[in-house]
């Protein structure tokens, strides 16, 4: 019996400090050093109205289809091999989409475009990838094509600390920065 009290009193040290008191205190550190990060990476706008308006966050990503916007990564997840005729069906599916989006552009596609991320929620597409799709969103817009592109630079995420990971171009925020550059002209 004095093992069995003895186990129940460990438990409940153990339930206040690895259920209680330690996740009290992350969120607190984070709070205070990372609150964006900390509660989502929020992006607002502010309306016309005066009032801000929630459109996502940095770290999800949304699907765009409208020609005037830039596009991300597929939204979708699956479990497919690369070499099964349901992957095989859905890429040649999204390459048609692609060929039908951009009739004149003949760069190849760039790969990632056409297969989806393994999250399905990537927020991100790389610089090749934004590039391939800057001469269609200037068209749709009728804006420059150079300013499209600095956009998208503005929006390029680099490596971290200068080693990990690859350039990064976040789709949300450089289709806000256009909208906001579009309704300025």
């Amino acid at each position: 019996m004095k093992k069995f009290s003895t186990s129940i009193r460990v438990l409940a040290v153990f339930t206040v400090i690895c259920g209680i008191m330690y996740p009290a205190a992350i969120t607190g550190i984070s709070q205070l050093l990372f609150q964006d990060k900390a509660n989502g990476s929020m992006i607002t706008i502010e309306t016309q109205e005066g009032s801000e308006a929630l459109v996502g966050s940095s770290l999800l990503g949304q699907v765009f289809t409208e020609p005037q916007y830039l596009i991300g990564r597929p939204q979708t997840v699956s479990n497919a091999a690369p070499s099964s005729g349901d992957q095989a069906a859905a890429v040649a599916e999204r390459i048609d989409f692609w060929e039908a989006l951009a009739p004149l552009n003949e760069a190849d596609i760039p790969m990632e475009l056409v297969t989806a991320s393994a999250s399905g929620v990537d927020p991100h597409i790389s610089p090749e990838a934004a590039a391939y799709q800057v001469e269609r969103i200037a068209a749709e817009r009728g804006m420059d094509s150079e300013r499209v592109q600095a956009i998208i630079d503005e929006k390029t995420s680099g490596r971290a600390f200068f080693v990990f990971g690859e350039p990064a171009v976040n789709v949300l925020e450089v289709n806000l920065a256009l909208d906001e550059a579009s309704a300025a002209e």
